[in-house]
């Protein structure tokens, strides 16, 4: 596990529940991150399609409406591909995984989460 959890690559955090967004976006910044925020998959791609630098990382809740994490990750993979991604839900990993949406072996954080549990995990997975 990285000891240093500060990093300067860019986030694109995708999250419906309302104060998700703003509050994980401010987190994430004062980490050193950019951040780029969205409440749906189409505000999501709309801002991957319009942002010109790279996105290193996309955090993305699982169950959406417009479309689930899984399909969003590859849609937006398939126009930007080589970002790393973290799935969030407040299921459980495996109630998820049963119901076929994620694969076995994807980076996954169960909400609610704590500041510092989101912080190691986004470094976990860029470091990786």
């Amino acid at each position: 596990m990285p000891t240093d959890l500060n990093g300067t690559e860019t986030i694109l955090l995708v999250e419906d529940e309302e104060a998700i967004p703003g509050l994980g976006k401010a987190i994430l910044e004062l980490h050193g991150y950019k951040v780029l925020a969205a409440n749906t998959p189409r505000v999501a791609l709309k801002i991957a399609r319009d942002y010109r630098g790279p996105i290193h990382l996309l955090i993305t809740d699982v169950v959406m409406p417009e479309m689930n994490g899984k399909d969003l990750r590859d849609e937006l993979y398939t126009a930007r591909p080589g970002f790393k991604c973290i799935f969030i839900s407040g299921y459980t990993a495996n109630v998820i995984a049963r119901h076929g949406v994620l694969d076995a072996g994807i980076d996954f954080l169960q909400k609610p989460f704590s500041v510092q549990s989101l912080a190691e995990k986004v470094r976990e997975v860029l470091h990786s």
